[in-house]
């Protein structure tokens, strides 16, 4: 058998980007069509490679494969928590992927655990490299359902300490950069080899013994092969990536691994396209009779290490100067703003630190009455972390501090417990690896430490916030709108920061336009109706109501009163309090009712100002997805009008622009203008309707093209594409069903006609599904004379055609 061997590994991750006091990811419009960057980049990466193609000599899709069973991958533990709420189809194809690797791979599985949420671990007290890696390996186990073999390090970042933590908890391997080997031995012999400036050998496996008497192996990957992937255009094309990995074999009968790691991003986010060339790559070495394909754990187990490593203290994969970017302004930058600098770093750590370090006294002693053990009770918080169903934290709070405890008492110490959480992710190492301060990375991990200051205050009494403001004052920017960190942190951070009265001004102010059920889950908090008194007049409405809310992550309870008044478009006026009495709220809902009866608005605005004093609320108090819910509503009906008078325009223009078309002159732009809105609003109405003609729709788009209007493809090509993937849907759960295959061939037939170009991903994959589980049966019926059969397998090979699929 070959002694040669191939391993990919991809680094999959992403920041987190949740709002703290949410724990969800709100509406970012930079990633239009979609909601979020998480949710683009999943489409464009994560959920590709779980379903990837491989095409043949035409360009026709011949296979459809899941990458992640052929490589060698970790996920982000924060990222897998995003996947498994938002997109439970990639999170289930991943989990089944390493099901599947275990069957290839000797027994062994693809996938790699990491510590917890990619702070730079050689930066972190030894607490928190502890706390980190229990994490990993805790999240890891609950997911998989498996013990991790390997865990990958945020940015390799690594000194002898880290590896010590990994190798007392159980890891077998990390996988490093072939700069951060100092030197290597072979197993037995007293003389080292230099291995500094990426002279190790990266073709096999290395064992490190560590001061304590534990052992680690390490793998070094390929440094020029991984950097072609990631930077110099490898993944243009299959084939050639193939042939490249084959290409860092040598010639003759050693034992030898070609591995390479890279940001998985880059099959598909970075470079479009690039989870096919991967594909190509994989099934290709797959298919080599001359190499094994293989994953780090089998390869460590069939060939365990002969030789011998030791590390370069403090280095990274992404750092020349070690771990350096992430504290100081050592040059590293992402390029593009050559007169910034990164003098921000080292204070912005230093402000970290000293959060955490006051954080540090306030657990040990508020935990102190609790428990001896705090640091552990810390250590197995993930456990809540990971499910935070009330029986699941009850469980955890009886086990760690017995069933004596009191509702105060439960409160406190979770808040203690989420105060260690938000403590630990304001580290998340993104912070530091950009160029700029105010940067969305670095204000997320502000926004972190923020939420721990506040549930710090929060639980002593004692104010935090002054002194960690003053720090930001210190940390300056390259952009001179800000010149420090304090200034984005007052325009970004502030603005956002929530407690529970905040909450209920949000459910208050939304209850204007949604009526919510009696009890009602809002992002994290629950809430339970207890009064409401609604009112309408023309677009006026008034609502005074009483509802409880509780935290489902810290046990919080408050129970508010409030009134809103809405004054029609994005008019809001609300006032939220703590309650105080059903007399007090009755005697409220008594004058406000008559005051609003009678039209009498400015005696209404008195009453919120007395009962409510400086809790006023507005419009900007709503969440950031529930404002743009409502200015959405707002436009549209504000647009009613103006949209039938541009399509009034367009009816009756039509035959100039047709004229003008046919004549090459210029339409003037203050027609064109108002046409092109008209026919893109219709054309996306149309397409937004549960039930729509699709030959309507086509007929408009053609008409459209023939005036030569700008068409919004990025708006209609999403559109288009949902609507062939709920029919295709349909077919799937009834796939022997003619007539709607008949329809939906009809409907690609029209869409092809058109400059609309539906992506048609989902489609091509449910097709490729009911070809491998119905197609025989269907070609059995056929030959033996059933005509619908026949019918079918014509009607489906037009379809297989049609979205790019291999015909047989």
């Amino acid at each position: 058998m070959s002694k040669k061997y191939i391993c990919v590994h991809g680094h999959f991750y992403q920041p987190p980007r949740e709002n703290p006091w949410l724990n969800k990811v709100e509406m970012q419009e930079s990633a239009y069509p979609y909601h979020d960057w998480n949710h683009r980049i999943n489409a464009e990466c994560y959920v590709r490679n779980s379903a990837s193609r491989i095409l043949g000599d035409e360009g026709k899709i011949q296979a459809i494969m899941n990458n992640y069973a052929w490589m060698s991958f970790n996920i982000g533990p924060t990222l897998l928590a995003w996947m498994e709420n938002e997109t439970p189809e990639t999170y289930e194809a991943i989990l089944e992927a390493d099901k599947q690797s275990m069957e290839t791979f000797s027994g062994h599985g693809a996938a790699l655990a990491q510590a917890f949420n990619h702070l730079i671990m050689p930066l972190a007290n030894e607490r928190d490299q502890e706390t980190q890696v229990i994490w990993g390996i805790e999240d890891f186990r609950t997911r998989y359902g498996r013990e991790p073999e390997g865990m990958w390090l945020g940015e390799t970042a690594v000194n002898t300490s880290v590896l010590e933590m990994l190798a007392k908890h159980g890891i077998k391997f990390t996988i490093l950069s072939p700069y951060q080997a100092k030197r290597v031995r072979k197993i037995g012999t007293t003389e080292w080899q230099d291995a500094t400036d990426a002279k190790v050998n990266t073709r096999r496996a290395y064992t490190c013994k560590l001061p304590s008497g534990n052992e680690i192996s390490l793998f070094f990957y390929d440094g020029p092969a991984s950097q072609a992937v990631a930077f110099e255009g490898l993944l243009n094309n299959g084939e050639g990536f193939a042939d490249r990995l084959r290409g860092q074999l040598k010639n003759n009968d050693d034992l030898e691994l070609v591995n390479i790691a890279t940001d998985g991003e880059s099959y598909g986010h970075h470079h479009k396209l690039g989870e096919m060339a991967l594909s190509y790559c994989l099934h290709s070495l797959e298919q080599d009779d001359n190499i094994n394909l293989t994953i780090y754990g089998e390869f460590l187990e069939k060939f365990p290490p002969e030789y011998e490593a030791e590390i370069l203290e403090n280095t990274s994969w992404s750092c020349y100067h070690g771990v350096e970017r992430w504290r100081s302004d050592c040059g590293c930058n992402t390029g593009g703003n050559g007169d910034w600098n990164q003098k921000w770093r080292e204070p912005l750590r230093q402000t970290f630190d000293d959060v955490r370090e006051k954080l540090i006294v306030l657990y040990e002693e508020q935990m102190e009455p609790y428990t001896s053990n705090p640091w552990g009770v810390r250590n197995k918080y993930i456990q809540v972390i990971l499910n935070r169903e009330q029986t699941n934290v009850k469980n955890f709070l009886t086990e760690n501090f017995g069933n004596e405890l009191s509702e105060e008492d439960e409160v406190n110490l979770l808040k203690l417990l989420e105060m260690q959480y938000h403590a630990m992710l304001m580290y998340t190492s993104c912070g530091w690896f950009f160029d700029e301060v105010t940067g969305i990375e670095s204000m997320q991990d502000i926004f972190y430490a923020t939420r721990a200051i506040q549930l710090a205050e929060e639980i002593s009494g004692d104010k935090y916030e002054p002194e960690f403001v003053e720090s930001l004052k210190d940390i300056p920017s390259n952009i001179p709108e800000y010149g420090n960190a304090y200034k984005a942190y007052e325009m970004h951070v502030k603005p956002m920061e929530l407690d529970m009265i905040r909450v209920g001004a949000h459910y208050a102010i939304s209850s204007v336009f949604e009526e919510f059920p009696e009890e009602v889950t809002l992002y994290n908090f629950s809430a339970t109706s207890k009064a409401s008194h609604y009112y309408e007049a023309g677009k006026q409405r008034l609502i005074i109501a009483r509802t409880e809310f509780r935290s489902d992550i810290t046990w919080e309870k408050v129970d508010i009163s409030y009134a809103v008044l809405y004054m029609g478009d994005h008019h809001i006026f609300g006032g939220v309090r703590q309650y105080i009495s059903s007399e007090a709220l009755e005697d409220l809902h008594s004058r406000m009712s008559t005051f609003f009866e009678k039209g009498n608005i400015y005696e209404i605005f008195n009453l919120m100002d007395t009962h409510f004093g400086n809790h006023n609320y507005s419009f900007w108090h709503l969440f950031r997805d529930e404002q743009h819910l409502i200015m959405k509503q707002v436009m549209e009906n504000n647009l009613t009008g103006a949209e039938g008078a541009m399509q009034q325009l367009y009816d009756n223009t039509y035959p100039l622009l047709k004229t003008f078309q046919e004549i090459n002159m210029r339409v003037p732009s203050r027609l064109k203008l108002p046409v092109e809105m008209a026919v893109n609003n219709r054309l996306v109405k149309e397409l937004k309707k549960k039930e729509f003609n699709f030959k309507k729709l086509v007929k408009q788009i053609k008409s459209a093209v023939a005036i030569d209007a700008n068409l919004d493809l990025v708006t209609l090509d999403y559109l288009v594409d949902r609507k062939l993937t709920e029919k295709i849907l349909i077919l799937e759960k009834d796939p022997a069903n003619l007539s709607l295959l008949h329809e939906i061939n009809s409907m690609v037939r029209m869409i092809d006609e058109t400059p609309v170009n539906p992506e048609k991903w989902e489609v091509q994959n449910i097709t490729f599904g009911i070809k491998e589980d119905h197609y025989e049966e269907m070609l059995k019926k056929s030959e033996n004379g059933d005509e619908t059969a026949e019918a079918w397998i014509e009607a489906f090979h037009e379809l297989e055609e049609s979205v790019n699929l291999v015909v047989e």
